[in-house]
């Protein structure tokens, strides 16, 4: 070794040679007998992976593919499948004037109802959260609903209600307001179908509540300090650390909407009416592929659904850089 090297290494003076670093020579980092553990271990996590290995593979990736494969045919399930290429999407959006209907529909049903639904479910989780007093009694009665809100019975209940001489309709004709019932009533059974999405807010406000405890009361009361009014408060400290909570209800929400199914055939009897007002599309996938037996059809149907909300969910997953924000984020 030179002299200077030397010198730089004993005193650490500066020195234009680059210093020299003696690399570890590479060693077995675990014994044989580690080694054989961990590899048991492994064979042990993938055994207990098994039965949902199966259940994914068996219950959703094949029938996937397959009902992919079917989107492609002419199949009643009566005869085999007949490939007929893309002419089942063709039709869809060109000659099927019953689906752009349910299209249009569901649209205006997941664009109305979703932000209804959040925003009364953060106005209550909002009010909860500055109660003590009753707190678990008003909570657990909120959150009722949307245990029961997708159930056969609650549907039957609610046609019943809004059915003509029911309960809404005699307690509106109080103030002198005559509908003769929501159910029968095209331009009303889709403002009830919401009011029912929104009535199931439950769960979304149990979220939101659980958000609403983690901010910290510091921020608060520095704002409070600066002389910020409630609404300010709001807006700047409420709105920005809620923002992963807003987001995550809101995919959800948009994704639970497309997906009505239950109570709108109920409430309809399973025809889609009246006027085809409850026709939603997967209300109309059903009818396409049980009722009618094409279930070609209906598996186009299907994936046209399923793209539509890949498509709105990769564009809130896009777009969230610019309205949410994640503790640490420097925005």
């Amino acid at each position: 070794m030179s002299t200077t090297a030397t010198r730089v290494i004993v005193t650490k003076q500066p020195s234009t040679q680059r210093r020299l670093v003696r690399k570890p020579r590479p060693e077995h980092l675990t014994r044989p007998g580690q080694r054989s553990r961990a590899r048991r271990e492994t064979v042990a996590g993938y055994a207990f992976l098994i039965p949902w290995l199966i259940g994914f593979f068996g219950l959703t990736l094949v029938p996937m593919v397959y009902s992919l494969y079917l989107s492609f045919t002419r199949y009643d399930i009566f005869s085999a499948p007949k490939w007929i290429g893309l002419d089942n999407y063709i039709r869809l959006f060109t000659n099927d004037p019953n689906f752009i209907q349910s299209a249009q529909i569901t649209l205006v049903y997941v664009l109305v109802g979703t932000p209804i639904t959040l925003v009364a479910a953060l106005l209550v989780a909002m009010l909860l959260n500055y109660r003590d007093r009753g707190a678990a009694f008003f909570r657990s009665a909120f959150y009722a609903p949307s245990l029961i809100g997708a159930s056969v019975s609650v549907a039957i209940v609610w046609r019943a209600m809004f059915s003509s001489n029911g309960p809404v309709d005699n307690g509106l004709s109080l103030f002198g307001i005559e509908l003769g019932g929501w159910i029968g009533e095209p331009s009303l059974i889709l403002p009830m179908m919401i009011l029912l999405a929104v009535w199931q807010f439950g769960g979304t406000m149990v979220i939101f509540l659980a958000g609403l405890k983690q901010i910290p009361k510091e921020l608060y009361e520095a704002a409070e300090m600066d002389g910020a009014g409630p609404w300010a408060r709001f807006r700047a400290v409420t709105i920005p650390m809620l923002s992963p909570v807003i987001f995550f209800n809101l995919l959800l929400g948009l994704i639970g909407a497309f997906q009505v199914f239950g109570s709108a055939y109920i409430i309809s009897n399973g025809t889609g009416g009246p006027a085809g007002m409850t026709n939603f599309i997967t209300v109309y996938l059903y009818k396409t592929g049980f009722s009618d037996g094409r279930m070609g059809y209906a598996a186009a149907i299907a994936w046209v659904l399923l793209i539509a909300v890949a498509i709105i969910a990769a564009i809130l997953f896009r777009t969230q850089r610019n309205w949410v924000h994640y503790s640490g984020d420097n925005r």
